[in-house]
């Protein structure tokens, strides 16, 4: 599996993408809004939290819907020797679904992305590594035909109250009673359709604020630190490290300069 291209697309206004039977695999993951595809004159609509993989040698057309901006990311790829390893490379007609783990295959495309664009040593190798992991992820949902809407139905209450809570310490006893289940059974429910723990979807929800306040407001990190719920800035840069290959201060550097 060798990645081919790699691209983050913001459209505000209209746009077009054409491929006319590439021998390139595309996988397609819509982060915001909603946009369409016409994949061998089938149309697909998709919205964030939808990904779409269309084989190689398939013509497809995608566009912005009216009104609408959208953002996805987009990578185009070789199965290589991994064809036999993963069922989805084996199909012939495109797949689409909406993942239950969104932050988290949200987070290995944005690493990838980082090590794609900053071309650091190895990054080619670590790429890869990252998009066989992110193929795991959907292998595992797509084998299980998607989450129970029961299931996805309690995930969704708890991911609802981590987003009002985010800046507390969330525990399971919180979300087992937000669901009225034990709390080990909330754990591990939201583990097994999420594909991270609570703890780690709590960071990932805090990191997320950290940087859109660290790109748009004028507090300073220590501030920002604060406001999401990290009261060492010193462990809020390690999180923060960890989950975007970057330090807080490399976004209030770009601040300044576009202010400037």
């Amino acid at each position: 599996m060798e990645v081919v291209s790699f691209t983050y697309d913001k459209s505000s206004s209209w746009y077009g993408e054409n491929q006319e039977g590439s021998p390139n695999w595309t996988l397609v993951l819509v982060t915001y809004g909603k946009c369409v595809y016409w994949i061998a004159d089938k149309k697909q609509v998709l919205e964030k939290g939808q990904w779409l993989l269309i084989p190689s040698g398939t013509p497809f057309y995608g566009k912005n819907v009216p009104t609408m901006i959208h953002e996805k990311y987009v990578v185009q790829f070789t199965a290589g020797d991994t064809l036999d390893a993963f069922p989805l490379l084996q199909i012939s007609q495109y797949e689409s679904r909406a993942t239950g783990k969104y932050e988290l295959i949200l987070d290995r495309v944005r690493l990838m992305y980082l090590q794609w664009h900053d071309k650091q040593p190895y990054y080619q190798t670590l790429c890869e590594a990252l998009f066989k992991e992110l193929f795991v992820h959907l292998h595992r949902e797509w084998d299980e035909d998607a989450p129970r809407t029961v299931t996805a139905l309690l995930v969704d209450q708890m991911k609802g109250y981590i987003q009002n809570h985010y800046r507390e310490h969330v525990t399971k006893e919180e979300l087992a009673a937000c669901i009225s289940r034990s709390p080990n059974y909330a754990a591990t429910l939201f583990r097994k359709v999420t594909g991270q723990t609570i703890s780690e979807f709590v960071h990932a929800t805090r990191i997320k604020t950290a940087v859109y306040m660290l790109r748009h407001s004028a507090l300073t990190v220590t501030e920002i630190s604060e406001f999401i719920g990290y009261n060492d800035p010193s462990y809020f840069y390690r999180v923060f490290r960890r989950l975007t290959g970057l330090v807080p201060t490399d976004l209030v550097s770009d601040r300044e300069v576009v202010r400037k």
